[in-house]
């Protein structure tokens, strides 16, 4: 079988294993366009229509059906083998890409790196920090992190480190100044440190909730920033109160730096996950990641 007959192939199983074209372009790293002259491609070679396609569903013809059947015990075959070869390499060896918002690689990704590089030194981790949500397979990331309710459904997703739980903070000064605000309305006559997300034009409301009551407040304040660690900053001197997640202002908490405001207002959300999309054939690196940050979540329960 030439080089070319097997992707055709490969390109047939993915379309039907992901039920999406577009599903099985982002895996394939293809077009959609593409993807579609592949299997044009391979219906011409057999002589035989694989696919029922509409713009709502998609589904295998009884020729598609047939061939499926045929090829698919194969091709388990191939990936088992190859896992079994990767395995048989001892250590795993190459580069892994990596996409990551700056909080998530603060509080999750940087307190590993040592214990990463000591258990997979032949793996060089190459991570962009970014926090515009990006297409991780368009932009040739093997893996990304986001929070639970930004995960799309066909993915593979990894939940890692604990709960995030968003807090307002201030210094003992703004408050002995200023006052604390007892309910997340109060918000509105402080001076707050606003958060603008990467690409949005406006900032960001702060989101509260108690029970089964909830508040979304649109706060004002003499600063906007689109990094959260700036927001952080501006509050330790005196600025205004932050929204900032728990882990960055935990040290200043402690040393007594920062307060807590609105505390019973503030429940863990969710979590970060390390997420990848669905493949024939994981990369070794990528298991191996994905090993240690299970193991690394294992060893904080």
């Amino acid at each position: 079988m030439r080089g070319n007959e097997y992707f055709e192939l490969c390109a047939f199983v993915a379309v039907l294993e992901q039920g999406s074209f577009h599903r099985a372009a982002q895996q394939l790293r293809l077009s959609p366009s593409a993807l579609s002259q592949v299997i044009r491609m391979l219906e011409k070679r057999v002589n035989a229509r694989l696919l029922n396609r509409t713009t709502r569903s998609l589904s295998a013809t009884d020729a598609g059906a047939r061939l499926l059947a045929r090829i698919k015990p194969a091709f388990v075959e191939i990936d088992t083998a190859m896992a079994n070869a990767g395995s048989m390499g001892g250590s795993p060896k190459g580069t892994l890409r990596l996409h990551a918002p700056r909080l998530a690689a603060r509080v999750f990704l940087e307190p590993m790196f040592g214990r990463f590089q000591q258990t997979y030194p032949d793996i060089v981790l190459d991570i962009t920090v970014d926090d515009a949500p990006v297409n991780i397979v368009e932009r040739g990331f093997d893996l990304g992190m986001r929070l639970t309710e930004e995960l799309d459904n066909d993915v593979v997703a990894i939940p890692v480190g604990l709960p995030m739980r968003y807090v307002a903070v201030a210094t003992p000064g703004y408050v002995a100044a200023c006052g604390a605000p007892d309910k997340p309305t109060d918000l509105l006559m402080h001076r707050c440190i606003n958060w603008r997300p990467h690409g949005s034009g406006g900032a960001s409301r702060w989101e509260f909730r108690k029970g089964r009551r909830s508040h979304s407040v649109a706060v004002e304040g003499p600063l906007v920033v689109s990094e959260r660690n700036l927001a952080l900053s501006a509050s330790l001197q005196g600025v205004g109160i932050a929204l900032v997640a728990e882990q960055l202002a935990a040290p200043f908490i402690t040393a007594g730096s920062l307060v807590i405001l609105l505390d019973e207002w503030s429940p863990p959300r969710s979590r970060w996950n390390i997420y990848y999309h669905k493949q024939r054939h994981t990369p070794a690196t990528v298991r191996s990641f994905v090993d240690f940050a299970k193991s690394v979540e294992k060893s904080t329960e």
